[in-house]
């Protein structure tokens, strides 16, 4: 008895405790609020949104690609020793500053629509890892479907369990009055004990699964454990759910074909990978492209004549003549001394600016066999996507035909458990009436009794197999899943 009770009350502390936890309303989730809060904060969809916003980056850079490449370069030195003047190109033997600066551009003219292709490769490449985000997006909201109506099964076990326990409660009381009244022995309370135990039993563990189950849905969700949490309880009707079954397989999979994000992606990086191979192509031929260069210098020491100083002198001048030596004559002298000064910064760059336009033509005649095994590689890229894009559909196409098949078999089960459980229902309920006549024995009254729980529990599960089953259709057809 002992054991009993302790059992007993660790139910009823459990059923209080969860039933206390569904009671706010702000903590009620239903299936397209964990839906959206998994889009939302799912990990692997983050990471994915990271590769789509990385792709999109990469399409813009070569988009800009096109544009002509400038650049600009500067120095400032200090020469020491015997050199050559940057500006006047002698040599000097005494040290100067000097200042040089360059400018280049470059335009590409024709490359046999390398960037172009290679453009274009990006783009579908972007448009690959969006339609791979869409399929994880889709992937994410199926596994919390399922992981919701496993939640939602749980709970349905729990309600189970515990009409169970209030059922095995009364037949206790009840058998205990008529042991008191002698028409029954202490064995059949016993036996109730023992059954009105193990139902209890059977209650902490379905609660556990349900804790279980919830835990594993805020682990998909992303949801802090310590967050209350409850689900919200739909009304669904499977009668109006069946009639999806009714659509053909091959339809199933046509309209699946047409927007599931693996085939798509697929198809995508075909694409991409023939404009690869045409970028890669490219590189084999000639490019032709526009350059433009522009430089300037100054030195130091470079300078120039602004005038002449004059200095007047004189000089002694010896004359001859016919062999006669003469006396010293004094001539006047005058020295012209030019006056330099130092070219200014603006005036040497200005008038040392030099100009150049060419046109260029690369022509790739041997470089190792890079380009030509480059496109051997694309190639094979190429027949690597193709293949990756018949087994994503042949995949899908599998996968549909798996789940139409499977949503008919649940569909059978389900009405089986139907059919069960009622009948189950009948015997309980003449077994009680017979029971409470004392025609049946409590052996065969408790047979009966777990007979028509398994039935309810394999209700249960069935249903939620079914409504399941169900949603994966919906998920192929493109459907939202809800309920």
């Amino acid at each position: 008895m002992r054991l009993f009770s302790a059992i007993l009350a660790s139910s009823l502390f459990l059923v209080l405790s969860t039933s206390a936890q569904q009671g706010s309303m702000d903590n009620v989730w239903s299936l397209e609020r964990c839906v959206q809060y998994a889009i939302d904060h799912n990990i692997s969809i983050k990471q994915d949104s990271l590769n789509a916003r990385l792709a999109r980056y990469t399409l813009k850079q070569s988009q800009l690609s096109q544009l002509p490449t400038l650049s600009a370069n500067g120095s400032y030195g200090k020469s020491f020793g015997r050199s050559i003047n940057p500006t006047t190109n002698q040599f000097v033997d005494a040290g100067y500053n000097f200042v040089s600066t360059s400018g280049n551009g470059n335009l590409l003219l024709f490359g046999w629509m390398q960037v172009r292709n290679t453009i274009e490769k990006n783009r579908y490449s972007l448009e690959a890892y969006l339609a791979d985000l869409d399929q994880l997006k889709d992937d994410v909201s199926l596994n919390v479907a399922n992981s919701f109506l496993t939640t939602l099964l749980a709970q349905e076990q729990i309600n189970i369990s515990k009409n169970q326990v209030e059922l095995s409660k009364a037949q206790l009381a009840q058998t205990r009055a008529f042991t008191d009244a002698g028409r029954l022995p202490e064995l059949n309370v016993a036996q109730l004990e023992s059954q009105l135990a193990t139902d209890s039993s059977n209650l902490i563990n379905s609660i556990a699964n349900y804790n279980s189950a919830v835990l594993d849905l805020k682990s998909l969700l992303n949801l802090d454990f310590a967050v209350p949490f409850s689900i919200k309880i739909p009304e669904v009707e499977v009668g109006d759910q069946v009639m999806v079954s009714n659509v053909q397989p091959e339809e199933v999979y046509q309209k699946a074909r047409a927007h599931f994000g693996s085939v798509k992606g697929s198809q995508l990086r075909v694409t991409a990978a023939e404009k690869g191979l045409a970028a890669t192509k490219g590189n084999l031929y000639p490019q032709f492209s526009l350059g433009y260069q522009v430089g300037s210098n100054w030195a130091s020491n470079y300078q120039s004549v602004s005038g002449f100083r004059t200095d007047t002198g004189t000089t002694n001048v010896v004359t001859t003549s016919s062999g006669i030596i003469a006396l010293p004559t004094t001539l006047p002298e005058i020295t012209y001394t030019p006056i330099l000064k130092n070219i200014p910064l603006g005036t040497q760059l200005n008038n040392n600016l030099r100009q150049t336009v060419f046109l260029n033509v690369n022509i790739p005649i041997l470089n190792g066999w890079q380009s030509q095994f480059a496109v051997r590689q694309a190639k094979i890229n190429l027949e690597s996507q193709r293949l990756n894009e018949y087994n994503a559909e042949l995949t899908l196409k599998q996968n549909v035909y798996k789940a139409h098949n499977n949503a008919l078999n649940s569909i059978q089960k389900y009405y089986a458990a139907k059919r069960a459980d009622e009948a189950a229902k009948r015997a309980l309920d003449f077994a009680t009436k017979r029971y409470d006549l004392g025609l049946t024995s409590t052996v065969d009254l408790l047979v009966t009794q777990n007979s028509a729980f398994t039935a309810a529990a394999n209700l249960a599960l069935s249903k939620y197999d079914l409504i399941f089953k169900l949603k994966v259709i919906d998920y192929y057809l493109g459907k939202e899943l809800k309920l």
